[in-house]
């Protein structure tokens, strides 16, 4: 299967205009935004998981990285209640579930083999976020020099000069909406730019965005 599989291309998703698909496991279903395979594939995702239910044991070969969106998501590691930030190397392996449900924004398969840093990041502490540009500020989830993820929150009336991203950039919008030259992305929006972009971006109302930039070049 192949959705928005070319890493080259742009590519804008409306999540919320996606229809929930059953995944192998009852009570799991899934909203696929990008798709490079077949069950096993490199991916990403909306994955909404129902009160009570459970995914079966299983290993991330080349990684899986989380944001909970909503309800609390947990395994046998703890509970990831929403705004919880998680990284699981290559290798780990774990039991998910949700006792009361939960909706968590995933990504597998896009870990190098070295990246060997389990992360856990609350990212509603306000003690991690800093001041980043006039109208933003930033809260680093993980950094390294070929891949930086971070969430931002940019002001109502927020205007950045022009930035480019060699290594590529990607954004998941989590509140409000912001535009660039190439059309305005509302909550629940999921863009993907290409390596070597340029965004001249603004927001009228403000919104709160998470961020991945640098890992499309590798």
């Amino acid at each position: 299967m192949k959705i928005h599989s070319d890493l080259s291309k742009r590519a804008v998703v409306e999540s919320t205009k996606l229809d929930w698909i059953a995944s192998p496991m009852k009570g799991v279903e899934r909203r696929m935004l990008e798709r490079d395979g077949g069950e096993v594939a490199r991916a990403t995702s909306l994955v909404k998981y129902a009160p009570g239910s459970a995914f079966s044991a299983h290993t991330h070969d080349l990684g899986e990285e989380f944001l909970v969106l909503d309800g609390v998501f947990s395994d046998e590691t703890g509970d990831f209640p929403e705004g919880m930030y998680v990284r699981n190397p290559p290798g780990s392996r774990h039991i998910p579930s949700s006792a009361p449900g939960a909706v968590i924004l995933v990504k597998l398969r896009q870990m190098l083999p070295e990246d060997t840093a389990y992360i856990r990041v609350d990212t509603n502490d306000p003690a991690g976020w800093q001041a980043g540009r006039a109208g933003e500020t930033i809260l680093p989830l993980f950094i390294r020099p070929d891949e930086e993820v971070v969430m931002l929150t940019w002001e109502r009336g927020a205007r950045f000069s022009a930035q480019s991203f060699p290594g590529g950039v990607e954004y998941y919008v989590l509140e409000g909406s912001f535009e660039d030259q190439n059309g305005r992305y509302n909550a629940g929006t999921w863009l993907r730019l290409p390596p070597d972009s340029i965004q001249n971006i603004k927001t009228h109302h403000g919104t709160r965005v998470w961020r991945k930039t640098g890992h499309l070049a590798i």
